[in-house]
This record gives C-alpha cells, sequence and structure tokens, in this order.
C-alpha cells in the first residue's frame, strides 16, 4: 500500500510541476479575440449587433396585454418548463438522466435553434431587455441547490472512508486540470476575449476540465441499483470528495481572477479561509446547538426553517463579498446543517422540488441562450470542440480508471469508476456560466465547453452497459 500512495503522490507533483510550466510560459501569449459577447445569428446566416428590442412592438399587438413584463416572464417560464420537461422524459426513455435532456432543451430554446430558425418567435419571447429577471431567478435556484448538494455531503463520514477514494478523487482532478492549463496554452490567442489574461482563461478551462457532477452521479447510480454495492459506495466518496476539492479550487481561481493575479489575491483567500473556518468551527457547533433545543420528533418548525433560511442567504452573501462566488457560501452553508437530527432529510424535501422542477430548468435555458453552435462553423471550432472532448475524456476517466487500476480494482471496475468520474452535467455548467459571467470565457469557447459537458455525460450510460456486457462476454475481469 505504501508502495502506491508514494506514486500518488509523485504523480500529483509531477503534474503540478507541469501546470507551473504551462502557466509561466502561458504569460507572454496574446489573445486575438475581441469579442466578449455573442450575437444572435438570422436567418440570413449574418450576425447583426441589432438587438431583439429593435422588433417593431405592433408585430405583437395582437396578444392581449403581450408588453407586460410579468405576463412575458410567466411566458417565458411555462414555455422553459413545458420544453425541458418533454426533453427530460425523453432522454429518461432512453436511459439518459434528465438533467441531459434539459440541457437539450435549452440549447434548443436558444440561438442554435428557435432563433436560427425562427427568429421572430425567440425576438419575442426572449428579448435581452427581459432575461435579466430570469437571470436573477436562476440564481436563487442555483443558490438553492448548490445549499441541498452541501447538505449531502456528509464530512464526517468522509473523514473516515478509505485512501483509495481520496486517491481516486485527486487523480481525477490535478490530470484533468493539467490538460485543460496545457489546452488553454494553445486555445488562448484564438479564443480568449482580449482583456482576459491567459493565468484566468487557463486555470478557468483547468477547473472546467476537472469537474464531476456529484447530483447526476448520484442519480445514476440510484437508478442502477448501485447505491449499496462496494462500487457504487466508492464512486460516490470519490465525486464527494472530488466536489469539495472541486469547488475549493473554483474558489480560488476566482479570487484569483477577480483580484487580477495571484499577489493581490492573498488577502482573499486568506478572508476566505477565515470565513471557512469560521463556519466549521463557530457557526457548525452553535447550529446543533440551536436545532437541538428547537427541533421536536423530528419536525421542523418556522423558527428552524427561518434560521436555515437566514443562514443560507447570509453565507451566499459573504462569500459573495470576499470575492469566491455566492454559490460556494451556499454549499458551505449547507454542509455545516447537522446531521445528527436529520435537518437535512427535511429541509432537501421542502427545497428539492422548487430547485429542481422550477428554478434549474431557467438555468439550463438561459445556459442555452448563451449557447450559439452557429460560431463553430468558423474556422476550425469543430477540430477544437474534438480536441477538448478527447482531451477531457483522457485527463478524467483515463486518470480515474488507471488510478483504480493501480490501487487493486479490477478492470471491470476501474473502468466503470473512471465513467462515473467522467459525468459532468450540472455542475459543470455551474463553472461554465461563471466563467462567462466573469468575461474569461468567449462565446465560441463557451460554446464547446458547453457541447463537451453535454456529451461527456451522456457518455456514462452507454460506457457502463459496454463495459457489463464485455465482463458478461469473460473480456473484462
Amino acid at each position: 500500500m505504501k508502495k502506491y500512495f508514494i506514486i500518488y503522490f509523485l504523480l500529483i507533483a509531477f503534474f503540478l510541476g507541469l501546470i507551473y510550466i504551462v502557466l509561466d510560459k502561458g504569460n507572454n501569449l496574446i489573445p486575438q479575440s475581441k469579442s466578449l459577447r455573442f450575437t444572435i445569428k438570422t436567418a440570413d446566416n449574418s450576425f447583426p449587433n441589432k438587438n431583439f428590442s429593435d422588433i417593431n412592438p405592433n408585430e405583437s399587438q395582437y396578444l392581449i396585454n403581450s408588453k407586460s413584463p410579468l405576463a412575458l416572464f410567466l411566458l417565458q417560464i411555462i414555455i422553459i418548463l413545458i420544453i425541458s420537461r418533454f426533453f427530460g422524459i425523453l432522454l429518461m426513455k432512453i436511459g439518459q438522466p434528465s438533467v441531459v435532456g434539459e440541457i437539450i432543451a435549452g440549447i434548443v430554446l436558444g440561438p442554435s435553434f428557435l432563433g436560427y430558425l425562427f427568429p421572430g418567435v425567440s425576438a419575442f419571447i426572449f428579448p435581452p431587455e427581459s432575461l435579466i429577471n430570469l437571470t436573477f431567478l436562476s440564481q436563487i435556484g442555483l443558490i438553492f441547490f448548490m445549499f441541498i448538494i452541501g447538505m449531502e455531503l456528509d464530512l464526517e463520514k468522509l473523514k473516515h472512508k478509505t485512501q483509495n477514494a481520496i486517491a481516486i478523487s485527486h487523480a481525477s482532478i490535478v490530470v484533468p486540470f493539467f490538460f485543460g492549463v496545457l489546452v488553454s496554452y494553445f486555445l488562448y490567442e484564438k479564443y480568449a476575449p482580449s482583456t482576459v489574461n491567459f493565468l484566468a482563461f487557463a486555470l478557468f478551462m483547468g477547473i472546467a476540465m476537472s469537474i464531476t457532477a456529484f447530483p447526476v452521479l448520484a442519480r445514476i447510480v440510484k437508478e442502477r441499483g448501485l447505491s449499496c454495492t462496494a462500487l457504487g459506495v466508492m464512486v460516490i466518496t470519490c465525486a464527494a470528495a472530488d466536489d469539495v476539492t472541486a469547488w475549493c479550487i473554483l474558489a480560488f481561481v476566482i479570487a484569483v481572477v477577480k483580484s487580477g493575479g495571484i499577489n493581490s489575491a492573498i488577502f482573499t483567500i486568506v478572508l476566505a479561509l477565515i470565513y471557512i473556518f469560521s463556519m466549521l468551527k463557530i457557526v457548525k457547533p452553535w447550529l446543533n446547538k440551536i436545532f437541538i433545543k428547537k427541533i421536536k420528533n423530528h419536525k421542523l418548525n418556522i423558527t428552524v426553517m427561518s434560521i436555515s433560511f437566514f443562514l443560507l442567504l447570509l453565507s451566499a452573501y459573504t462569500s459573495e463579498l470576499i470575492g469566491i462566488h455566492a454559490l460556494f457560501g451556499a454549499f458551505l452553508a449547507g454542509v455545516i446543517i447537522p446531521r445528527s437530527l436529520k435537518v437535512e432529510e427535511l429541509l432537501t424535501e421542502k427545497l428539492q422540488d422548487i430547485s429542481v422542477i422550477l428554478l434549474l430548468p431557467i438555468f439550463f435555458a438561459l445556459t442555452g441562450l448563451r449557447t450559439h453552435l452557429g460560431l463553430l462553423n468558423e474556422g476550425n471550432s469543430w477540430y477544437t470542440l474534438g480536441l477538448i472532448i478527447t482531451v477531457a475524456v483522457l485527463g478524467k476517466f483515463g486518470a480515474s480508471a488507471l488510478t483504480a487500476r493501480i490501487i487493486g480494482y479490477s478492470t471491470k471496475d476501474a473502468l466503470s469508476i473512471g465513467a462515473f468520474m467522467n459525468t459532468r452535467g450540472l455542475m459543470e455548467l455551474i463553472v461554465l456560466n461563471i466563467g462567462y459571467d466573469l468575461g474569461i470565457l468567449s462565446p465560441t469557447i463557451f460554446a464547446i465547453m458547453v457541447l463537451m459537458a453535454l456529451i461527456t455525460t451522456f457518455m456514462t450510460g452507454p460506457l457502463l452497459d459496454l463495459f457489463n456486457y464485455l465482463q458478461k462476454v469473460k473480456i473484462l475481469k
């Protein structure tokens, strides 16, 4: 066992050294891209700079009260929910998680399909000036969702899990992170916005390559009846450790990007560490004492609910002020919710339906409105997509599977672990949207990375079926 972990630490140190070399070399690169935001492609294949508000308002007069902001807002939500539900059910029928269908629904509602085929309809339903309302609502949904994800992670249980899970998780982060930094060295000049330095671009590409979608992975494990198996427990543990590590790295990356460099980010990082320490060592014990007094018969009362929501919003607000994004604060608030009284289960029941069914589809729709597949027709962008997918799979799937095999798992189980860890889905989209909002990712690279997230998530089910089949015919052992 000692031999395995000597190899593990040498592997981590080796790739960290390579990441540093690429970042150092990339500081002299100058991006050629000038665009920070996409324009909508119309039927004549042009990209005009005018927006949807230029449409003649008289064209929509036939609808009663059609210019009411509230009426438009409700119409947008209705359409998003219908299309998301349709594609979610459709994808579930072919063995895919519903989140894949919801991502596709978002792309269908965006400029790649609806905006291209029916520009007038798209202009009426999703005028740019109305999207700010959907943006805020989707952000609230993401805050609730990250709170739920935090509650699903039990740090006490992670402490007692095997070192194997930590080794697989960290290898599945550092290797694809290096590949992300490396590929950004070759993509930076062509795809990075002109105002973004190489460090910011490379760090975001690295974290985007290394993320695992814990909620999607957990859903696949449950749907396949693996929750109580050794393999299921291992991949859930790996994904949980991956999530914690990746979100801490993301917080660091955001601090560096917002501060303009590593040196100026030190103050932000120190504040973040103080904030995390306070939440874990001060707020969590206090919260446990309060909940013990207030909760009776495992039922939530108005006081417990109020404290939980106040903690969620205050934590999100604090992390946003510090400069590490509100979603990290929501995630940490969920992590410190006491487990002994089953509070997290009760809160999850109340929040999950409205978050997953109502608010997350809005986030997917907004992602789709930002994803313009027509931009990939320019230059060699489709080849770049192929490169990104190849690098992403080799980094995440390859590192996870190889590490699991070295530790002692069978070939079939090691490949299955790699397939699970290669699932990106929703968490990847959250990271990409953060990068897009910060102006780090150009519209073209954003579209490429969204497709990569969709394809690598779609791969999980077929790969697992393939490995099971190969084992049955005794090709894999």
